[in-house]
């Protein structure tokens, strides 16, 4: 597994055959990666030149640093997992980008930002077939630190059905693999790009 863009590409990440295989994750394959961020380099998203990214369910950190590889001003990572915050950790430093990252240990569902903080950028990548991922967007749909023109990456199984509750819009949905993505933005912004 490796960072596929930016001041970072090529550079190798720990992952959890790394990891003597005890941790639990499904990283996201480096294919899937860098068909995310073309997606969000040729539509019409924030531009990831400074954008602030809140990489949920972060695991390996692989999203949230291929951000901060392309530009991204900083990244916060949640996840609750013991190992997946030492791959975090171990790929963070790995990389040097300590200053820009921080690490947040805790549930999604119930992440609380900085009062003021707006993320132009979410990567959502539950445990399949978990219902995970609905809880999650409910609550970033009640929380207030999403930017008005947020983008939402949200990865689910191929095979699970997913429809984002109201208060967000499907921009796009495609499929690699086992798993698919798709990409939100608040319904509000939607409307007002149509």
């Amino acid at each position: 597994m490796r960072v596929v863009g930016g001041d970072l590409r090529g550079r190798r990440l720990a992952g959890p055959a790394d990891d003597g295989g005890r941790a639990r994750l499904r990283p996201t394959s480096d294919r899937m990666r860098e068909a995310i961020f073309n997606i969000l380099a040729h539509g019409d998203y924030p531009d990831l030149d400074g954008a602030r990214v809140l990489d949920l369910f972060a695991g390996t950190g692989a999203m949230g640093i291929e951000a901060l590889s392309r530009g991204a001003r900083e990244a916060v990572f949640v996840d609750n997992g013991r190992e997946a915050r030492m791959l975090l950790r171990r790929n963070i430093e790995a990389m040097g980008l300590e200053e820009r990252a921080r690490i947040v240990t805790g549930d999604a569902t119930r992440f609380r930002a900085e009062p003021g903080r707006r993320f132009d950028l979410v990567f959502c990548d539950a445990p399949y077939a978990r219902d995970l991922t609905g809880p999650v967007l409910d609550a970033l749909a009640e929380a207030d630190y999403l930017a008005v023109d947020a983008a939402l990456v949200v990865e689910t199984g191929g095979d699970e059905a997913f429809d984002p509750p109201p208060a967000f819009a499907k921009i796009a949905e495609r499929r690699y693999g086992t798993g698919k993505i798709s990409i939100l933005r608040l319904a509000d912004a939607a409307l007002r790009d149509t």
